[in-house]
């Protein structure tokens, strides 16, 4: 590591002495903004090779409950309205939400489960369309978190910190492996419109430390797909080109020149990867109706596509909603339908045009809820609250072993029983599947080296195919 630049990803060096890494550094650095600028790419070497070269995040914002989707929990019905055991909990912190509760009812899901597919993975009715593609899912059971709150978990989930500021995954995958397509963004983030629910930073997406290239870039529904790309009025493209040329000899630093050159080419790739007026019909049969709607998410599921196409390296879509202390059976209905038959599109539709084995797609949540109902608990209504002892995602692609179930909770859905999986673990995992060694992959800055995983994290080798 001593060898390794500090502000240079280590995948990117020869082992070369400081000596000649200064030495070439002037001709080294500028040739590389220079190649980038004329259109070149920009990818770094990997670690050890590859399973994945890109990565679609989906972001259920606000924590879905895992009871009531992946892990069915017979016991709860059984022993609905009763006292969660004493035993059980063991003294672990509750949110101030649920913690004033005179009692802490065990709630059982109103939503039956089934066995599905060649695997036999459990899946709730409320996901028709994903359980028809569990054979190409693993899906992990015993997610588990450090933060009991909204912001700290997103926080901690996306950028490996609970503290803010620090680069986003996608941020420190772009840093570390660089582009794949010089003419679109390392990172695009889309989200939802018109959902509410948990608050959302751009520093979720951001780049923190790193520089501004990796941070990723936000896509919305509308005429201008990314705001402040076109030129202003007056300004034509063949003027804008040589303003661009004219920045050149004019003393502006490399990485200002590229971005330049970044944005100036977006103006053509953005909007041709945003109209969906070229898809056929049986697109929007498989995505569903909502796709032909700007926003929503099952379009943006189409972007996401079409920008995997294009080799975009990392893609994130956030869909609010999922923040679920009242009402859950009413609100986890219409967060279903939003995004089950969209998500499981996704996966279909890239299987079907071999993107699927190189392209890793993750779906879940900051946190789990918990298996008592917060407020009253009545027949047909129930709360959850925040959980972070136990959550639920699913995995596909890249390298990962479908048709699997990871991992296992006790009988009541309160603690891992086998097999936890740290939000630090689910990161080294998918560095290592896009071919990154987690503990190498550092960049220098206030004194010290930084990583997404901090100190932390271990790659679960039997979620790999």
């Amino acid at each position: 590591m001593s060898k390794h630049d500090p502000d240079l990803p280590p995948s990117a060096l020869p082992n070369l002495g400081r000596r000649t890494l200064l030495k070439g550094a002037s001709m080294g650095l500028a040739g590389a903004a220079l190649a980038r600028v004329g259109g070149a790419q920009d990818q770094r070497a990997a670690h050890h090779p590859p399973r994945a070269k890109r990565v679609i995040h989906l972001f259920m914002s606000g924590g879905p409950s895992q009871l009531d989707l992946w892990d069915p929990k017979p016991l709860l019905r059984e022993r609905n309205g009763e006292e969660l055991p004493a035993s059980v909990r063991q003294g672990q912190r509750l949110t101030g939400m649920s913690g004033n509760q005179a009692s802490l009812p065990l709630a059982g899901s109103l939503f039956e489960f089934k066995q599905h597919g060649q695997s036999g993975t459990w899946a709730s009715e409320l996901l028709p369309h994903t359980a028809g593609i569990v054979d190409d899912l693993c899906v992990v059971r015993t997610m588990v978190t450090d933060a009991i709150n909204h912001d700290p978990a997103a926080t901690f989930l996306l950028t490996g910190s609970e503290i803010a500021g620090r680069p986003s995954a996608g941020a420190w995958t772009s840093y570390g492996l660089g582009s794949l397509n010089p003419d679109l963004p390392e990172f695009c983030v889309m989200v939802t419109q018109g959902k509410g629910g948990q608050p959302l930073y751009e520093r979720l997406w951001g780049s923190g430390f790193l520089s501004a290239q990796h941070a990723g870039v936000q896509f919305r529904s509308g005429e201008d797909p990314v705001l402040f790309l076109n030129d202003p009025p007056g300004i034509d493209r063949a003027t804008r080109r040589r303003m661009l040329d004219a920045l050149k000899g004019a003393g502006r630093s490399a990485a200002k020149t590229a971005q330049a050159e970044l944005a100036f080419r977006m103006q053509l790739s953005v909007p041709e990867v945003a109209d969906l007026s070229n898809e056929p019909d049986s697109t929007f049969e498989l995505y569903g109706e909502d796709a032909r709607r700007p926003g929503s998410f099952a379009a943006n599921c189409l972007i996401a596509r079409r920008l995997i196409e294009r080799d975009v390296r990392f893609v994130q879509l956030i869909h609010q909603g999922w923040d679920q202390h009242g009402n859950l059976p009413g609100a986890i209905r219409t967060q279903c339908r939003e995004t089950d038959q969209a998500s499981a599109a996704l996966v279909t539709d890239l299987k079907r045009r071999g993107l699927l084995d190189d392209t890793l797609v993750v779906w879940g949540g900051e946190f789990g809820r918990t298996c008592y109902s917060q407020g009253a608990l009545t027949p047909t209504n129930y709360g959850r609250d925040h959980h972070p002892r136990c959550a639920s995602l699913w995995m596909a692609g890249g390298g990962v072993r479908p048709g699997t179930t990871f991992g296992e909770t006790d009988e009541f859905g309160y603690n891992v029983a086998r097999d936890p999986v740290h939000v630090h673990d689910l990161n080294a995992t998918v560095l290592h599947l896009l071919g990154i060694d987690h503990e190498r992959l550092t960049y220098r800055h206030q004194g010290r080296r930084y990583r997404l995983t901090d100190v932390h994290g271990s790659v679960v080798e039997p979620l790999i195919g």
